[in-house]
């Protein structure tokens, strides 16, 4: 029996955000780990850029989830695991909404926000407390999203691994069947 599948447009947003993340930490750590001068600069403007453009990406899947039903889980799935789903998959969304927030605030405290050197976002007048409130909420951020992203790659690895009921192909391309003399006996 054929698996529901997101839309390839949908399956498209979720591994750019992905690799989104996976480039946000090591910009920020190699950005820390600098003195203070222009590499520093540079590492974080590519920490920032990256940060806006999850933040662009998730409202654009936000957008696309509205109009668009994601396939329905499979029927024997328990209803404790459909809502811890859910609820991982909605507090997923608000972290990588917040997240990208706070680091505005924070970035942008006195300042203008340069994206990728293309253009800059609008800086505000610097208001400490603001910037003190915003790194707060950002380190918050970095652990919620941590444990959110720990336990859907888990859940993911349980399907995979232990339940086998093809769950993760619903977020990846449907593979052709090889021609008849292309298999293996």
């Amino acid at each position: 029996m054929p698996v529901a599948r997101y839309h390839g447009f949908a399956q498209a947003l979720h591994w750019l955000t992905a690799l989104a993340l996976c480039l946000l930490l090591p910009f920020v750590w190699v950005a820390e780990n600098h003195p203070p001068g222009s590499e520093r600069v540079f590492w974080y403007l590519l920490h920032e850029s990256t940060g806006i453009c999850v933040f662009l990406l998730v409202l654009l899947r936000l957008t696309w989830r509205w109009r668009h039903r994601p396939p329905a889980l499979p029927r024997r799935t328990p209803r404790g695991a459909r809502w811890l789903a859910q609820a991982n998959h909605g507090l997923l969304y608000l972290v990588l909404l917040v997240m990208p927030i706070s680091g505005y605030l924070m970035a942008g405290n006195g300042r203008p926000v340069p994206v990728f050197r293309l253009f800059s976002l609008p800086g505000f007048p610097t208001f400490d407390a603001l910037g003190e409130w915003a790194n707060s909420v950002h380190v918050a951020g970095q652990y919620a999203l941590y444990t959110l992203l720990g336990l859907h790659v888990a859940a993911t690895v349980w399907h995979v691994a232990v339940l086998r009921d093809g769950l993760l192909e619903r977020m990846l391309p449907a593979q052709r069947p090889a021609p008849e003399d292309e298999r293996t006996p």
